[in-house]
């Protein structure tokens, strides 16, 4: 969890009241922003934040901002609103799409700056690269003087020796492939660009550099000191949504600081949007039902309660009737996606202790699932045809799922914010990830009779999480001799072992050899396919040797059972 790193007189400030020295007592009043005192010495206040999906409480501006609704100083949303347009305009070289695509600006003008603020902001930005811009891979952030700048900018490329500018910190000029080489942020963050032939440069109008991002700005119009009032915020990075959630949450931060805040143009040559205009300080809507809140919380709220606990929670309330309360959530809670997150709002601001515990009102017995008791049988019944269980992982990448398998790209779950390239989305299937284990042991003796039974995601626009997660059964044979007939011997067993019939039907599947793939029917009923693994798919996967297997839906096998069986589903 992030640990924030505050001055204690300059929160006080922010707040515009006295707060309590002793750790309990401010433990109490930081439990409003899911925070504890790590440590308290002098001025230096350090606190924990036991919430890693809330980057606007990664400041000292944002803590304040939270505590100021939550002790009754203000109360409902604050808005933050554009003023005008800043004049400055960024275009972006075509080269980027593949190095740095992304940009995004804002202008905020009569800061009020000192040592100390300052410090505050890079301890925010250095936060926000190194958590939520995943070590300034996905994004970095810049401050500069905006008036020592002379719009408009170029966001563009450069060869490592082609220019040259003294880096922030430092008094000697050095080219960038020099500050990758020898200044310390180019020894930690250089393997970002150095496998790219040009590296990303913003400059303005007179040429003069502003950045190398996402390494490090010039001294000349990076530096930012106490005599700054008006400051530039660039965010550069290869996700455009984490880009604008940074501009966004620094941009609040600075204007906590300042006055009015000013957006940029960004003309991009690629891309559907090619005219972006920053910072995004959009706000959404939704409909929460007082019913539900007492149905999580376990409470009967009165409408009256609800409303002045969302407003201390600085949410804007519109009560539409008795049962439904239009809520409008701030611009900065990027965490908010559902009636639940607000509902844990509200408990937070009741505060967890005045809840009462409760017994459970029904007493029951544990016991397996029936999900669970059928995987299990279907693991035993695969064991005892000669098959070995092996796990791999949920999150894969679409590579794996389409482009090797010899598939067409559909639509999947993909993570927002991927830590690791290779885990970019959940799988729909599961014979994508037995392939790979048998691409990664290839040096093992053969056959190889392999299997998994595992969670699969796919949408499904009826349920209200528009996902459906499924458990699967998928099985592979790979040896020189495997065949269509030795994998379907292993599916007659398979189904005489679960006291039930089923068909085939022929099909075609790209990721299978035609004539020898089918579709296996319960009751004309699709549940799975069968087949002899594509040769190109072979290829793609380095296999020399035919693969056979096929791959079932454990959750329709056990719909079909119950219903034979009579009991509810």
């Amino acid at each position: 969890m992030p640990t924030i790193e505050v001055l204690f007189d300059d929160l006080q400030r922010l707040l515009g009241m006295k707060l309590p020295q002793e750790v309990n007592e401010l433990d109490d009043i930081l439990s409003f922003v899911k925070g504890e005192v790590e440590s308290l010495e002098g001025q230096e206040l350090s606190i924990e934040i036991k919430d890693g999906n809330r980057p606007d409480l990664w400041s000292v501006e944002g803590i304040a901002r939270e505590l100021r609704g939550a002790l009754g100083i203000e109360e409902g949303l604050k808005d933050y609103s554009v003023e005008g347009y800043s004049s400055v305009e960024v275009s972006v070289d075509p080269r980027l799409l593949s190095i740095r695509p992304y940009i995004a600006c804002a202008v905020v003008k009569n800061v009020h700056l000192d040592d100390e603020v300052i410090r505050e902001f890079m301890h925010l930005q250095d936060k926000l690269d190194q958590t939520y811009g995943r070590k300034r891979r996905r994004a970095s952030i810049g401050l500069y003087n905006f008036n020592l700048i002379t719009p408009p900018l170029y966001y563009g490329v450069a060869k490592p020796t082609e220019v040259s500018f003294i880096p922030l910190g430092n008094d000697k000029e050095m080219n960038l492939k020099e500050m990758i080489e020898v200044h310390p942020k180019g020894l930690e963050y250089g393997q970002i660009v150095k496998v790219h032939e040009h590296w990303p440069i913003l400059l303005d109008a007179e040429r003069r550099i502003l950045s190398f991002p996402p390494i490090i700005n010039s001294n000349d119009l990076g530096r930012i000191t106490e005599s700054v009032r008006d400051i530039f915020i660039e965010v550069t990075g290869t996700s455009y949504q984490t880009v604008l959630n940074t501009l966004m949450m620094v941009t609040l931060s600075v204007s906590d600081r300042g006055e009015k805040i000013f957006s940029t143009k960004i003309n991009y040559p690629y891309g559907e949007k090619r005219v972006d205009v920053t910072p995004k300080l959009e706000k959404k809507r939704i409909d929460l039902e007082t019913k539900y809140v007492d149905y999580v919380l376990g409470l009967d709220l009165k409408g009256e309660a609800v409303l002045k606990l969302l407003k201390k929670a600085r949410y804007d309330v519109n009560q539409i009737n008795s049962d439904i309360i239009n809520v409008t959530v701030p611009c900065y809670r990027i965490d908010v996606m559902h009636q639940v997150d607000i509902v844990e709002d509200i408990a937070i601001m009741l505060g967890y202790n005045k809840i009462k515990p409760q017994w459970p009102r029904l007493i029951t017995f544990g016991r397996i699932s029936s999900a669970e008791f059928l995987s299990d049988l279907a693991r035993e019944v695969m064991i005892g045809l000669g098959f070995q269980e092996v796990l791999t992982f949920s999150l894969t990448d679409k590579q794996t799922l389409f482009s090797r398998m010899n598939l067409r790209p559909s639509r999947i779950v993909e993570i927002s914010n991927p830590m690791l390239s290779k885990y970019t989305c959940l799988r729909n299937a599961l014979i994508p990830g037995l392939m790979e284990f048998l691409s990664n042991n290839t040096h093992a003796g053969y056959p190889q009779k392999i299997f998994e039974v595992g969670e699969c995601v796919t949408f499904d626009r009826k349920n209200e999480k528009k996902v459906m997660e499924s458990k699967k059964l998928a099985c592979l044979i790979t040896h020189a001799n495997s065949n269509f007939s030795e994998v379907k011997a292993v599916l007659d067993s398979f189904f005489l072992n679960m006291g039930l019939t089923y068909e085939l039907k022929e099909t075609i599947h790209k990721s299978f050899i035609d004539g020898r793939v089918g579709v296996v029917l319960v009751d004309e009923e699709d549940i799975g396919i069968i087949g002899e693994v594509n040769p190109r798919v072979l290829e793609n996967w380095k296999l020399e040797n035919p693969v056979v297997g096929f791959e079932i839906s454990l959750a329709k096998i056990l719909r079909r059972k119950s219903m034979l069986e009579g009991k509810p589903q």
